[in-house]
């Protein structure tokens, strides 16, 4: 498993290029060849989006136009194409579209948008008078964002770097839905696959009776985690390292249940030594997130441990972790929720996690392959018996292990970033997740 951290940061003026989006000053000339992929990412967040020459806006919004025009208002409908020579109306460069509201450049749309996700506060060398323009866009930033203002940008319309991931993963959730081809009510295949076989229904036992287990096991082990320290000062270094001490034992109890749990999972076993090991180090961080938001109380979201330790987003913060991996665990266990999985689709889905023949490292892939089909057809029957109506439960269950392959590169880099503090990890865990000291 390997883990980078991705880390930038914007210095000098606003027109270098960022990490998370790369936009660069464009010239009249070369504005009309550039499809800027941050509008397809953020979606309602620009009034209008380019495409093929043309473009729609929100009828609610007012546009103003460089020069001596009056103040448009937008009537409902779609928007007239572009003609190909409209100019920015913040710097006067030639404009790509309608961004934030106003009709603008690439250059100044980025730089609108960076500023207001940074809150960037700038400073005026010429007491906030500066004409602005194409050569003066470079050199003075506040003028620049005041005089996107005066245009009419909308910080609002600005979507954070959360948002836009959120809005991704829904699509790509909603698109996989809607290539799911489902049979009709009425079909005999319907009825055909809303039947348990004796195999499927002995396999669904036997694996929620290895996950209640396997969480027994893991409440004896509740007396020897680090207890949580009642200190709240946050420079106190023994109260740190006494958090971030409990949290890696509550990990650790939590691996050894998923690796009790995989060796009760029929077929598991028959697999080499070295794709067990291939597969568990893979599945194991995913399988964790999975058994968190089953956890998740969304009444007081906080997430509860070994029944009694329950730990809000702060209390993950105080124990050395970054919000850029805590809100997405929140997100993803609110998103698993909704959800309302029992026990049986819980072990299910754990089991099609486990035996991912796409994993690294894994030799034989036909034979995981073969392992997994029963369960992906035990789940699908399953969610047919159970929620005969509701046809996308199927696919919407198979996108959340996407989601978990995100999440999981994500873990990757929280990782890293706790080797760049010194946090040293247990010996276990640092062998699950690749940790090389």
């Amino acid at each position: 498993m390997s883990f980078s951290a991705v880390n930038g940061s914007e210095a000098g003026n606003e027109d270098d290029k960022s990490v998370t989006e790369p936009v660069i000053e464009e010239s009249a000339d070369s504005a009309r060849h550039h499809v800027k992929e941050e509008e397809v990412e953020e979606g309602s967040d620009s009034v209008a989006t380019l495409h093929n020459g043309s473009f729609s806006t929100d009828p609610e919004y007012s546009l103003s136009i460089c020069g001596d025009e009056p103040m448009i208002k937008r009537k409902k409908g779609p928007a007239p194409k572009m003609l190909g020579n409209e100019v920015c109306s913040v710097c006067g460069d030639k404009a790509s579209g309608f961004h934030y509201n106003v009709l603008s450049c690439e250059g100044c749309k980025g730089f609108f948008r960076r500023s207001v996700i940074k809150n960037a506060q700038y400073t005026c060398k010429n007491s906030g008078k500066c004409e602005m323009d194409m050569y003066m866009r470079r050199k003075c930033q506040e003028c620049r964002l005041r005089k996107c203002r005066e245009a009419g940008m909308r910080e609002h319309c600005v979507l954070s770097e959360e948002q836009i991931r959120n809005k991704k993963q829904k699509k790509r959730e909603d698109d996989m839905a809607q290539t799911m081809v489902v049979p009709a009510e009425d079909s005999p295949v319907m009825v055909d696959i809303a039947r348990l076989t004796a195999e499927q229904e002995e396999m669904i036992q036997q694996l929620v009776a290895a996950q209640q287990q396997c969480n027994k096991r893991s409440f004896s082990d509740q007396p020897k985690v680090t207890p949580w320290p009642q200190s709240n000062d946050p420079h106190n270094r023994e109260t740190r390292q006494q958090r971030f001490a409990h949290f890696t034992e509550l990990a650790i109890i939590s691996v050894q249940e998923i690796v009790d749990f995989a060796k009760q999972v029929p077929g598991f076993l028959d697999l080499s030594r070295e794709d067990q090991i291939a597969l568990l180090k893979a599945s194991t961080i995913e399988i964790m997130l999975l058994e968190t938001a089953r956890r998740y109380n969304h009444e007081t979201e906080c997430i509860t441990f070994l029944k009694d330790f329950t730990y809000s987003k702060d209390d993950f913060a105080r124990a050395g972790l970054q919000f850029e991996f805590i809100n997405p665990i929140f997100e993803f266990s609110k998103g698993m929720r909704k959800l309302q999985l029992d026990d049986a689709e819980y072990a299910l889905l754990i089991a099609i996690n486990i035996f991912s023949a796409d994993r690294p490292n894994v030799q034989d892939h036909q034979l995981v392959e073969r392992l997994q089909q029963p369960y992906v057809e035990a789940l699908h029957s399953y969610l047919r018996i159970k929620r005969p109506k509701d046809h996308l439960m199927f696919p919407r269950m198979l996108m959340k292990l996407v989601s978990l392959r995100t999440l999981s590169s994500v873990h990757s880099e929280q990782v890293f970033a706790l080797r760049l503090q010194d946090k040293k990890l247990p010996p276990l865990l640092s062998e699950i997740w690749d940790v090389h000291e």
